[in-house]
């Protein structure tokens, strides 16, 4: 979701590594600023590999909004987006 200046991503998961999410939200940051082709995204996802991603987001914006202690709750919402 975009408002303006502001980016919002909604990332829903069982688990997250350490500073995933902000590599995630750094790689299609870059991909919105052209650093990085929209058509790449596939490769460094299938890559699995920290250095064909882009850049790491800084921590400032980054929040935790729900945490889901049910699974079924979290792969209900997981369809929904």
């Amino acid at each position: 979701q975009k408002d303006d200046a502001d980016i919002s991503f909604e990332i829903i998961g069982s688990g997250f590594l350490y500073n995933m999410v902000r590599i995630i939200a750094g790689t299609l940051a870059d991909v919105g600023l052209g650093k990085i082709g929209a058509d790449q995204m596939k490769t460094i996802i299938k890559k699995r590999d920290r250095q064909y991603a882009g850049h790491t987001a800084p921590p400032q914006g980054l929040y935790l909004s729900q945490v889901y202690f049910n699974k079924e709750e979290l792969y209900e919402n997981q369809r929904d987006v």
